[in-house]
């Protein structure tokens, strides 16, 4: 079994490109911030810790965590989006590990990729067997995001300022898949670094 971390600016098109993989490879795919809003649920260590640290008032009517209480409490302050952090990270990279051990065990996925926007900060090269860089230029970049999620020129640029200059992830990367493109495109940059034919 392979175990291939993806990673990559906002906009890149990871999702896009782990779509691919799952449909065409039938690969398994893990998002890190799917686990997250798991964790952060009724049932789990992290929503009780969550609770814990910013009492009730964080949650709705219907008991689940308000996301948007949330945002704006860690967008605003920077000294609780590093207490969130430090509660929800080590435990997802936890669940992340718990499940490729599982599915290693069970011997039925050849590929498992991992996607997290902090995978190199938190340091997943430790699980995975290589790490793939999803690149995208800064005009496709932000044209997608743009279009998909309605962001602003500024917010792009304040989202792009918060992140990883694209040296960094080069250079913490095994590949670089360049995604500007189409995805035809990026699919025969996949089949090339993964010796498919």
């Amino acid at each position: 079994m392979k175990i291939i971390g993806i990673t990559g600016g906002v906009g890149s098109g990871k999702s896009t490109v782990l779509d691919l993989l799952e449909k065409r490879l039938g690969a398994y795919i893990i998002k890190a911030d799917n686990v997250a809003n798991m964790l952060m649920t009724k049932g789990h260590k992290a929503y009780d810790d969550i609770v814990e640290v910013f009492g009730e008032s964080i949650l709705c009517g219907d008991a689940t965590i308000d996301k948007n209480k949330m945002a704006q409490l860690i967008f605003n302050d920077k000294n609780k989006r590093l207490v969130v952090n430090s509660i929800v990270h080590p435990q997802v990279k936890k669940w992340i590990t718990e499940k490729i051990a599982e599915l290693s065990i069970d011997g039925r996925t050849e590929y498992v990729f991992v996607e997290a926007a902090l995978l190199i900060e938190d340091h997943y090269d430790a699980v995975c067997d290589e790490i793939w860089y999803i690149y995208a230029d800064e005009a496709s970049r932000r044209e997608r995001l743009k279009t998909s999620r309605g962001y602003s020129d500024e917010k792009i640029t304040s989202i792009y300022e918060s992140q990883m200059p694209e040296e960094a992830f080069r250079k913490a990367s095994t590949y670089t898949i360049d995604n500007s493109g189409d995805i035809e495109n990026t699919y025969a940059q996949i089949k090339i670094v993964m010796n498919l034919h």
